[in-house]
């Protein structure tokens, strides 16, 4: 039997689970008579108002339990590993790849490169495709798993090939009509490398990709990345402003044309390209939704309007003497290319209470090179080092980006606590909708 079973991490209070005696240690080894691969075959399997689960106790005697259950709810167990399955690893040695060109000697999962469909439609991450077998394709269609997150950076087979390092990538490519007959609902997104996929590609891209509509909703257009750490890599050049225009212009006219076709602006720019041509940021209704929202597009879009509402409902408070501002200094570490528009809005609120002072500081990334410029990938080295003897206040607030999930260790492994006793200020980690902005800043 593959891996002998899935070990339970946790059971839910009141859960099934629990009403039949699963406890934390158990294990999970078939259901139905099915024995469970991974994630993808539990949820499937767990769906049906009647089934049976057999279980094995750390003692090795196994219970066959029939239940009885609503379609869909859950058996409120927790699995020691939450795929149930070990990651795969991506075998393509990709040009623009982020994980290669970052320095030695940081904590090791930050050097495991995954191409896992299932992590694509559990976590959102994306794939390129050339990692899934027949096997992974046909449980995708046949658990109708979706959305899938696609990276394709280009419908040139031949030019996906170079990209991707990879002489199977633009077959793999077929991979696409197979979904999509099938209706499985995707995303794509382009890594646009200057002088590779830009340009007639790019446009060519969109044009191809526009044919796997409705099911393909959207496509993202995300600038390269590049840290100071590319010796030996391809050579890659940064955008410039100029570069960016262009960029925006090309996706700016294909959204117009598939807003007329299909309801939707479909193809989508980063957030990045506006910052770096200077341009403003596009209208809520221009995103969609917001389907590509963890990829950086309309994050900054969706703070602003977050953060005008909840200003406005502040500003209507102080009018009706409701609210009073609190004197207070504090201090704001963000990236260079979001410091614009937080500065922006931290003077606006400075405006509408005269007592308050706010110093919002722009780090460079000397860590990955001045060319990273998102808040999300700064150091806490590089913030203690350029924040040191710099005025603070009584607190420094710091997005959630900068920290994993549920974490408040930095990328190079410095801890929060480490970087309050170097600054000798106690650190807000502020989620990241422009209500708690504000609700941080003004210490509610």
């Amino acid at each position: 039997m593959k891996k002998k079973g899935h070990v339970v991490l946790e059971v839910a209070q009141g859960s099934i689970a629990q009403e039949l005696g699963i406890e934390p240690g158990d294990k999970i080894l078939e259901i139905d008579g099915t024995v469970v691969e991974d994630i993808f075959d539990y949820q499937f399997l767990v769906q049906d108002t009647y089934i049976e689960v057999l279980v094995e106790k750390p003692d090795g005697e196994q219970w066959l339990l029939e239940i009885d259950k609503e379609y869909d709810e859950d058996l409120g167990i927790t699995f020691e590993n939450g795929l149930m399955d070990d990651y795969r690893h991506c075998h393509n040695k990709c040009i623009f790849c982020f994980i290669d060109q970052m320095p030695k000697g940081m904590r090791e999962t930050l050097y495991f490169k995954d191409d896992d469909s299932r992590l694509s439609f559990l976590q959102g991450n994306y794939v390129t495709l050339t990692n899934m077998s027949d096997h992974d394709i046909d449980r995708i269609v046949r658990y109708r798993l979706s959305p899938i997150n696609i990276s394709i950076q280009t419908m040139n087979p031949e030019l996906r090939c170079k990209m991707l390092n990879n002489r199977f990538a633009g077959e793999a490519l077929k991979k696409l009509d197979v979904l999509n007959e099938a209706g499985i609902t995707m995303n794509g997104q382009i890594v646009l490398c200057k002088g590779i996929n830009d340009g007639a590609e790019l446009e060519f891209s969109i044009k191809e990709l526009m044919k796997y509509q409705p099911n393909l909703q959207s496509v993202s257009v995300v600038p390269v990345g590049l840290t100071k750490y590319r010796e030996g890599l391809y050579p890659l050049e940064p955008f410039c402003k100029e570069d960016a225009g262009k960029v925006l212009g090309i996706i700016h006219r294909y959204q117009e044309e598939c807003f007329k076709r299909y309801g939707l602006h479909f193809v989508h720019a980063s957030d990045e390209w506006y910052f770096l041509a200077e341009d403003e940021l596009p209208e809520e209704g221009r995103y969609d939704g917001y389907l590509q929202l963890e990829n950086g597009v309309g994050m900054m879009r969706l703070f602003l309007n977050e953060f005008e509402e909840a200003f406005q409902s502040y500003l209507l408070n102080l009018q009706e003497g409701g609210a009073e501002g609190k004197a207070r200094e504090l201090s704001i570490a963000t990236g260079c290319l979001p410091f614009p528009y937080i500065s922006r809005m931290a003077g606006r609120l400075m405006e509408a209470f005269p007592g308050l002072m706010v110093h919002v500081y722009p780090i460079r990334n000397d860590f990955f090179g001045e060319m990273i410029t998102v808040s999300g990938l700064l150091t806490g080295q590089d913030i203690r080092d350029q924040l040191l003897g710099k005025p603070l206040g009584e607190r420094l607030l710091l997005p959630e980006n900068m920290f994993r999930s549920g974490e408040d260790v930095f990328l190079d492994d410095l801890h929060v606590g480490d970087l309050e006793k170097a600054l000798q200020v106690p650190i807000n980690i502020v989620k990241s909708s422009g209500r708690d902005f504000i609700r941080a800043i003004l210490g509610e």
